[in-house]
C-alpha cells in the first residue's frame, strides 16, 4: 500500500509519510508541548544522548527545532552551562547513566534549569519512577515525564532502520544464539520496532 498525504485508509483515516509522522511527534507532541508558565524565557534547551540525537537528525532540521522555541541543543553526557531561567526538554534513552545525569542536573538547591520535561525514547524500567520520587527536590522541578516511544531512524519517507549494522553477524553467525550480543541485539531491535508501531498508533 502506498503511503501518501492524499490517500486514506480503509478505516477512513488519512495516511501520512512515515518520516512526517515521526517529525510531527518530535516537534509537536514533545518539543512544542513542553513549556511551563513559570519560565521567564520563551526559549528552551533540548538535551539528547547519542541515540536520540540520531533519531532527531533523521527527521528534523535545526530550523524546525528552533521554530518550536529551542535555542540550544546539547548532549546529556557533556559538560553544560547552567540555564536556571530556562525550561529544558530531555529526550533520552531510559538508561541508568541518563537518569543519573538528569537527577544531577535538577537536584539540590541550584538546579541547572527552571523546569524539566523528560521524554524517554522507549519504555522505562519499573524502578525509574521510584528513584525519581526518592529525591524530593527534583519532583517540583519536573513539568512532565513520559515515554515518547520513538527510537528508530527514518531514512526515507517510508523506510526506517533500527541502526544495527552487525545484526546479520550477531543473529545468524556461527553459534550466534549462544553469545550475549545475540540477546542484546534481539532485544534492542524488538524495542525499536515496537516504537515504530507506537508512532503509527498500531500498538495497543
Amino acid at each position: 500500500m502506498s503511503v501518501s498525504d492524499s490517500e486514506t485508509s480503509s478505516h477512513g483515516g488519512e495516511y501520512k509519510m512515515f518520516r512526517q509522522v515521526t517529525r510531527d511527534r518530535l516537534l509537536y507532541e514533545m518539543i512544542k508541548a513542553s513549556h511551563s508558565k513559570e519560565s521567564r524565557s520563551m526559549w528552551k534547551v533540548l538535551i539528547m544522548d547519542r541515540v536520540t540525537m540520531k533519531v532527531i537528525s533523521h527527521s528534523c532540521k535545526m530550523a524546525d527545532i528552533t521554530d518550536q522555541g529551542v535555542s540550544l541543543v546539547e548532549q546529556v553526557f557533556k559538560r553544560r552551562q547552567p540555564m536556571p531561567g530556562m525550561d529544558v526538554v530531555y529526550f533520552v534513552q531510559p538508561t541508568d547513566e541518563n537518569l543519573a545525569l538528569f537527577m544531577h542536573d535538577m537536584t539540590g538547591r541550584t538546579p541547572m534549569y527552571k523546569k524539566a520535561f523528560v521524554y524517554f525514547s522507549s519504555p522505562i524500567p519499573k524502578d525509574f519512577i521510584g528513584r525519581i520520587k526518592a529525591d524530593t527536590t527534583v519532583i517540583p522541578r519536573i513539568g512532565g515525564l513520559s515515554e515518547m516511544n520513538l527510537e528508530y531512524f527514518p531514512i526515507e519517507n517510508q523506510v526506517f532502520v533500527t541502526d544495527h549494522e552487525r545484526a546479520l553477524e550477531e543473529l545468524y553467525g556461527d553459534d550466534a544464539d549462544t553469545t550475549p550480543e545475540y540477546d542484546v541485539c534481539l532485544r534492542e531491535m524488538a524495542i525499536r520496532v515496537a516504537t515504530v508501531f507506537a508512532s503509527l498508533k498500531e500498538l495497543d
